[in-house]
């Protein structure tokens, strides 16, 4: 038993001798890579939604009560449509009134008017007729105009996309009853970090996606950027126009990419090897940092200037490392795909 003891120490303190001559005379061991040539693209990332640039709140100007509704949300309508019909009847009956009034004093200025001519009136009789007649007419249109109130009408083409109420409700004035989106493409309006808003120009490309068409890709641009930000999100708000005919639809969420540089033939390295604008290079088995020019940063890829494509670069650095020290590498390989 104690010729196994024995044995087992000799062959422990065997390895642990062998394992530091190892690490003496070769160093420890880290991976390293070659820089590896492709794209680069530096982007800012943002949610937002997909809005109408245009959005018409069309509402009663008296309050009434909604009598006949001929369109609904997601209906398409032309300009000068009749898309609600509200309460008016009382108007119908004021308009008949008026009218009567009307059409009497205009027979009364017609009648006056014979009688001046024939110096059987005087003047001021003719004038107080046509007086007369003259406000007749504008009580007349006036309340035409109150009855046309009561027809709520498209103001341009467009779309239909929101509407309150129901037939018997009482509609209040002022309050929208119909949401029209018309006269203009939809657009994104997307909140950017205010650390990311100095990247973002107007005119550059962006890159959309939405959960609700999965694998699909849809392109916009930055049209504007709001001057004031809001401090306490600590954002800026940025409109997305889009650069060709989109499927989606008003209140989608959008996640956007916009891109600030795109370099096809640009040198990249792991960006677990960056760290603060610094690599750790093997030269000669020894620890070299270094200071390098970063470009392009991603998740997998960094973009970096000052070194070769046969550097070799230490894939993980590890805060122990100390300049000049001796090292074992393993190289792995390093695509860019």
């Amino acid at each position: 038993m104690k010729k196994y003891i024995i044995i087992g120490i000799v062959f422990t303190i065997g390895w642990f001798v062998i394992s530091k001559a190892e690490h003496f005379f070769y160093g420890d061991a880290v991976v390293v890579v070659h820089p590896a040539r492709g794209a680069a693209v530096q982007a800012v990332y943002a949610t937002g939604t997909v809005e109408a640039t245009v959005m018409m709140p069309i509402s009663p100007r008296a309050s009434a009560r909604l009598m006949e509704l001929n369109v609904d949300e997601g209906d398409s309508v032309t300009k000068g449509q009749i898309l609600a019909q509200l309460e008016g009847e009382d108007v119908k009956q004021s308009i008949n009134q008026l009218k009567a009034r009307e059409e009497f004093a205009k027979k009364e200025f017609e009648r006056n008017a014979i009688l001046v001519k024939n110096n059987a009136a005087s003047k001021k009789i003719y004038d107080q007729a046509k007086s007369d007649w003259e406000a007749a007419i504008a009580a007349t249109k006036s309340a035409q105009a109150q009855l046309d109130y009561s027809k709520l009408i498209a103001p341009d083409n467009g779309l239909i996309i929101k509407r309150d109420g129901e037939v018997g409700q009482l509609i209040e004035a002022g309050m929208p009853l119909f949401w029209l989106s018309c006269c203009a493409p939809l657009r994104i309006s997307a909140e950017i970090d205010e650390e990311d808003i100095s990247l973002v120009k107007t005119g550059q490309e962006v890159l959309i996606r939405s959960d609700a068409f999965a694998g699909q890709v849809f392109h916009g641009k930055v049209k504007a950027i709001t001057p004031k930000g809001d401090p306490v999100a600590r954002s800026y708000r940025v409109r997305i126009e889009f650069t060709e005919e989109t499927i989606l639809k008003i209140g989608m969420t959008a996640e956007t990419n916009i891109i600030i540089s795109n370099k096809e033939d640009a040198l990249l390295v792991p960006s677990s090897a960056v760290l603060q604008n610094k690599i750790w290079q093997v030269v000669d088995g020894k620890l070299v940092k270094k200071t390098v020019n970063v470009g392009a940063r991603g998740a997998e890829k960094t973009e970096i200037d000052g070194v070769t494509e046969n550097d070799f670069i230490v894939m993980k650095p590890k805060s122990e490392m100390k300049e000049g020290q001796e090292v074992r590498t393993s190289v792995v390989e390093f695509t860019t795909k």
